[in-house]
């Protein structure tokens, strides 16, 4: 049986290798951040990041569900895929994290000018003077474990049964 030829629910060959994930996240900026309400929901916000060091860097208003929640228990998991970028195929990761909320001085000083140049290279400035707001906190996110990875570019076809490899259909 060959994964994506005849068969297509066996996907752990499919996984992200260490190369894609960093393609992956340099050309992604936004993340699905999920976590869990006060009542215990799964919930989740797409957020832009910042990726350095090994860690996620994000930014929110420290009255958001989201903060409150990672306050609350640091235990999240952030989704990114390739969806609005140039990388061909369908690819993503889960990557279960702690998160720390940070408030202090030192590290929005140096957080806020590298996320704007990121996010907003034609006017890094202006958007460094939005994010540096009384409220603002940044939550540093610090993987555990990739808990799920697919790399449809692994699969003939890229996964929709078309492709180099491909059988013959049958009558």
């Amino acid at each position: 049986m060959a994964v994506g030829i005849d068969d297509n629910e066996d996907l752990t060959s499919l996984r992200v290798d260490a190369r894609t994930q960093d393609l992956l996240l340099d050309a992604q900026r936004e993340c699905t951040f999920a976590f869990a309400t006060k009542e215990g929901w799964p919930a989740g916000v797409v957020m832009s990041y910042l990726y350095r060091d090994g860690a996620f860097w994000l930014t929110a208003a420290a009255g958001r569900t989201h903060v409150l929640a990672a306050q609350r228990d640091p235990r999240v998991t952030l989704v990114v895929s390739n969806a609005g970028t140039d990388l061909p195929g369908r690819r993503m990761l889960a990557v279960r994290g702690r998160v720390v909320v940070h408030t202090d001085a030192e590290t929005k000083r140096w957080f806020y000018p590298a996320f704007a140049k990121r996010h907003a290279p034609d006017h890094p400035e202006a958007f460094r003077q939005l994010l540096d707001s009384p409220n603002r906190v940044v939550l540093e996110v610090r993987p555990v474990r990739i808990a799920v990875s697919h790399d449809s570019t692994k699969m003939p076809g890229d996964g929709r049964g078309g492709g180099t490899g491909t059988r013959p259909t049958r009558k």
